[in-house]
């Protein structure tokens, strides 16, 4: 085999490991997502479950809302909804998302 065909051969090579490589990390953003989907999902029943099972003062659900927001907001993910579930920068903020933690239980309280 000459140098230009093993060449060659490596090429393809390299180039059917990238697309192993982008499939993959489409898959563990996949993944990432529906988990943190999930995560939101879990204390959001949790809260409902709390609420039906007893009549707890609404400020600590509120804050404990704002906490699992500051969590997974923490942990890399966006809260907002224009990204929601989507992997963020973690070197750098959403202003959309902060919104949200600046402004949670605002609303409610007006009412």
């Amino acid at each position: 085999m000459d140098s230009y065909s093993k060449l060659e051969q490596l090429h393809d090579s390299m180039v059917s490991m990238t697309k192993t490589i982008e499939s993959l990390e489409n898959s563990i953003l996949e993944t990432l997502k529906e988990n943190t989907e999930l995560k939101v999902e879990n204390q959001l029943l949790r809260e409902k479950m709390d609420k039906m099972n007893s009549a707890h003062n609404s400020t600590v659900k509120t804050q404990s809302g704002l906490e699992s927001l500051r969590q997974i907001y923490s942990s890399g993910y966006h809260i907002c909804n224009m990204y929601y579930g989507s992997h963020r920068d973690p070197n750098t903020d959403c202003m959309f998302c902060l919104d949200i933690l600046d402004n949670f239980g605002e609303k409610k309280k007006k009412h």
